[in-house]
């Protein structure tokens, strides 16, 4: 760094581009709240939908209406699936380990595009938000509880190397198959890496939306959601993005407010006033 520079920024190799010099506290706070916050998300989502009876009363539902609009693709794509035990692994690995992506995006956003960190994070917390009472209100079995002759291929080839629960009436086990959080986790994905890129690399950012469609395929495959889980993702993700760009015009409205109001000139106190004029 030269002398003259300021010692709160770096200079980036571009001619008149100065870009500011990251605090480590910054990065503690941008990522230390959102992970209290994921903390607190999985507790309340693992707390909601235990009501077996519902969700397998809304899963027929829903069903019913997949087959009068012929959606009903369920079932013989995660029989396909159960038919060709080379992609199995796959899949199961491509389901499980989603959160490594989330995470991989936020970090790749906070350091190469800083600028767009605070929009994408709030899309993010703004998605987690409003799901919650849709899974208290819309409790959802999935395919491989609810659908017959549907195989629960992520149990029987458990990553981690145990099942999961097939005693749906244990009174633990969260019935959360609508929206598809996979899903919607996937398609924010695609929505910060598109959002960051598509000024300089159009091409580039749309390839981010491959990842959505790669699960939106993997969990009908593995029996854990419906065509119409999905499209509540698709909904779910519109409405945490536009709830983001409202929140963040209203921060930056009072924010704003704020700057004018300590610029404004403050009021003479009347010991001060010259009455001689």
């Amino acid at each position: 760094m030269a002398d003259s520079d300021p010692p709160e920024t770096l200079r980036t190799g571009v001619p008149n581009v100065i870009v500011p010099r990251r605090e480590p506290w910054k990065a503690v706070t941008a990522f230390g709240g959102l992970a209290l916050w994921l903390l607190l998300f999985t507790r309340l989502h693992a707390a909601t939908a235990r009501d077996a009876a519902a969700a397998t009363a809304n899963a027929r539902t829903l069903q019913s209406v997949e087959r009068a609009l012929h959606l009903d693709v369920e079932r013989p794509v995660n029989q396909w699936l159960a038919g060709h035990p080379a992609l199995i692994q796959p899949a199961v690995y491509n389901y499980r380990l989603y959160y490594a992506v989330v995470l991989g995006v936020l970090v790749w956003v906070y350091v190469r595009h800083a600028d767009a960190f605070v929009r994408v994070r709030r899309a993010l917390v703004a998605m987690t938000v409003l799901v919650l009472p849709v899974y208290w209100a819309v409790p959802m079995s999935p395919p491989r509880f609810a659908l017959p002759g549907a195989v629960d291929i992520v149990a029987e080839h458990d990553l981690f190397g145990h099942r999961a629960a097939t005693d749906i009436g244990d009174g633990r086990t969260s019935f959360t198959a609508m929206p598809s959080m996979h899903v919607a986790w996937s398609a924010w994905c695609a929505y910060a890496v598109w959002s960051v890129l598509r000024a300089t690399h159009p091409r580039l950012a749309l390839l981010a939306w491959v990842f959505p469609l790669v699960m939106t395929a993997d969990v009908f495959a593995t029996g854990n959601h419906y065509v119409l889980d999905v499209a509540g993702s698709a909904v779910l993700v519109g409405a945490a993005i536009a709830t983001a760009a409202l929140w963040g015009r209203i921060r930056y409205r009072w924010s704003d407010r704020r700057r004018r109001d300590n610029r404004s000139p403050q009021p003479l106190r009347p010991d001060r006033i010259d009455w001689r004029e």
